[in-house]
């Protein structure tokens, strides 16, 4: 039986590998770059952050969504989670050679810290006598006729009794993003959803983020639309020279500026701190000689201290001592309310994931085959399935794809 398997990113390395598990299966691994895993060599800042101990989905609840991911049926990917945790890919990882490690937020990392190990021990599992894997090949289609699929790449036809598309999604097409997988999918009758990205950069028209390109804060950071909050979460932020991005943001950018409205970004700058506190402080401080540029030293970033402190009014070149008292309260109120509108996200080049993809409706979750077109399997980004920040987008790829490649090697089912 052959398997064929389009796409080597994490899911698709993960299915072969599983498919292979069966030694009367021949697996065909298409990848149409040079080499495999390269936009899993970039995650995580290139420390690759594979997992999130905190994927548990709520088993005593069947019909209950894993919290932490989206999508038009997110129930869906409770199967494959539940049967291929994240312990159970780092014990899967263990025996391809990786060791890793668990940090307090329960994200997971190579314990080299270097994105390349992953990409390494996957490379190296790889290498087995019923896998064949052909780099530089891209699939331009597929075409099933009397119960067997045609796999047409760039240089030749091969002929396949079973199928998994596991091309990934849009986001970040410089490290391989691409719609082959949608495309594929649709010309064999699959739907899919609207694109969009998410884990992505938002961008702003306020002039301050420029002044702050390059400036790292913690904070509370709200999304509002028109007026109302529709997410929320705790972080790091980084301001850019189009806005803001960071850990929190992309916690949180998933569908904003999407529909019609006021987005704003509304920034608690002193997590856990009170505001009477703060304002306590500062009066404090028009006892001293401190300059009016310096209000804000030892509590924020100099540069963000500065720009707060000219948004509420506070001329600089004086003293503490000389600033209004109701000048002084509009610091500390701007210091835990401070608005950013947005405008924008980013485009799917500097998006991490894609939100919204191949209709899960039309697959079994089970087993990830096709209900449409038997033999035919999905995994991965490509369907509408993403994750929150943290690790929880490649845990999906890793238990979709074992789930497909073991379904899908199997001989009779």
């Amino acid at each position: 039986m052959i398997v064929g398997i389009i796409g080597a990113g994490a899911s698709g390395m993960a299915a072969a590998l599983e498919a292979a598990q069966n030694e009367n299966t021949q697996v065909i691994l298409w990848e149409r770059q040079a080499r495999v895993g390269r936009k899993l060599q970039a995650t995580g800042n290139g420390r690759c952050n594979l997992t999130n101990m905190n994927v548990r989905p709520r088993i005593e609840y069947p019909d209950a969504a894993p919290w932490a991911y989206h999508g038009t049926s997110p129930g869906f990917a409770k199967h494959a989670l539940l049967h291929y945790g994240a312990e159970n890919t780092r014990q899967w990882f263990l025996r391809l050679g990786l060791y890793t490690v668990a940090e307090e937020s329960g994200r997971v990392y190579p314990f080299s810290d270097q994105a390349n190990s992953v990409v390494d021990v996957l490379r190296f599992a790889l290498e087995k006598p019923n896998i064949r894997l052909l780099c530089g090949r891209e699939v331009k289609k597929v075409v099933k006729k009397d119960g067997i699929f045609a796999v047409t790449d760039n240089e030749e036809t091969v002929t396949c009794d079973r199928v998994i598309v596991a091309c990934g999604g849009i986001a970040g097409s410089k490290l391989g993003g691409t719609m082959s997988g949608y495309q594929i999918l649709r010309s064999l009758g699959h739907r899919c959803t609207k694109l969009r990205p998410a884990l992505v950069q938002l961008k702003s028209d306020w002039s301050g983020c420029q002044a702050l390109k390059g400036v790292r804060t913690q904070c509370w950071a709200t999304i509002l639309r028109d007026g109302k909050p529709v997410a929320q979460s705790r972080g790091e932020l980084q301001f850019t020279e189009y806005g803001i991005s960071g850990p929190v943001i992309f916690e949180i950018s998933r569908d904003v500026c999407q529909e019609k409205g006021e987005w704003v970004c509304r920034l608690d700058l002193l997590p856990g701190f009170h505001e009477e506190d703060l304002e306590y402080e500062l009066f404090r401080r028009k006892n001293t000689n401190l300059s009016s540029d310096d209000l804000l030293t030892g509590i924020l970033h100099n540069r963000l201290g500065r720009v707060i402190s000219k948004a509420a009014g506070v001329k600089a070149g004086g003293f503490v001592r000389d600033i209004p008292d109701d000048v002084l309260r509009e610091v500390c109120r701007l210091v835990m309310e401070f608005d950013i509108h947005l405008t924008e996200p980013m485009g799917m080049d500097s998006a991490q994931v894609t939100a919204g993809g191949i209709l899960t409706d039309e697959f079994d979750p089970n087993t990830m085959e096709s209900k449409l077109v038997p033999g035919l399997y999905a995994c991965g980004e490509v369907l509408d399935i993403d994750g929150k920040c943290g690790g929880y987008n490649l845990q999906w790829a890793w238990s979709s794809g074992r789930l497909a490649g073991t379904c899908a090697g199997k001989e009779t089912q």
